[in-house]
């Protein structure tokens, strides 16, 4: 939220619909614009309907590496969707301890195509809750054929092959980092098996 004078002059011909036009900027000593946080930064997509989530509901096993035929958890857009996906969050939570030393990872790909094999799909949800996920675009999967050739793109955590080495929940600010067009898709992918829940929050845009 902008720390401005407002000044409530009349709607029409706005640039932005919402709330009252700025007249008059606060500027700091480099000519820098002074803001004043109403908000979390996540807040305007979740209230606007357009920041969903999905979940593992269920203790879920990943595939090794970059299996196509993967299990875990895997977020794609359809090639006809005129819409791009902003990948906001990222969350893994180990329930057992992997059998040997595991590196858990944010994987992605493309094809114009898109992935079309969604073996077990998960359940969509609007994250201003109770608001319709119709709207989404999105496919997240519990099991998916993925497509292409599927590359890492950011280790987020490591386990041991001991309980006291499963670490705590991570949770990961991709903040807007993935652009997802139509025909990609992430993946949380692991370098050995591991058992556990895994999220995704994400925004989606028109084109």
């Amino acid at each position: 939220m902008s720390d401005s004078i407002r000044t409530p002059y009349g709607a029409a011909g706005l640039q932005l619909t919402d709330g009252i036009p700025t007249g008059i900027t606060r500027l700091g000593q480099q000519l820098d614009q002074i803001t004043g946080q109403l908000h979390g930064n996540l807040w305007d997509a979740a209230f606007r309907g357009q920041q969903f989530f999905a979940c593992s509901q269920a203790a879920t096993t990943t595939t090794i590496a970059l299996s196509t035929t993967y299990t875990g958890l895997c977020l794609s857009n359809p090639a006809a969707s005129g819409k791009v996906l902003e990948i906001r969050r990222v969350g893994i939570a180990l329930s057992v301890a992997p059998a040997a030393k595991a590196t858990i990872s944010l994987a992605g790909g493309y094809v114009a195509a898109g992935v079309v094999a969604h073996t077990t799909p998960l359940v969509v949800y609007n994250c201003r809750l109770g608001m319709s996920a119709a709207a989404a675009v999105a496919k997240a999967d519990a099991a998916a054929t993925l497509v292409g050739t599927p590359l890492d793109m950011m280790p987020l955590l490591g386990a041991g092959a001991a309980a006291a080495e499963i670490p705590q929940p991570g949770y990961f600010n991709i903040d807007g980092g993935v652009c997802v067009p139509p025909g990609a898709y992430v993946f949380i992918e692991s370098l050995t098996v591991v058992i556990g829940w895994f999220g995704i929050w994400w925004s989606e845009w028109a084109m």
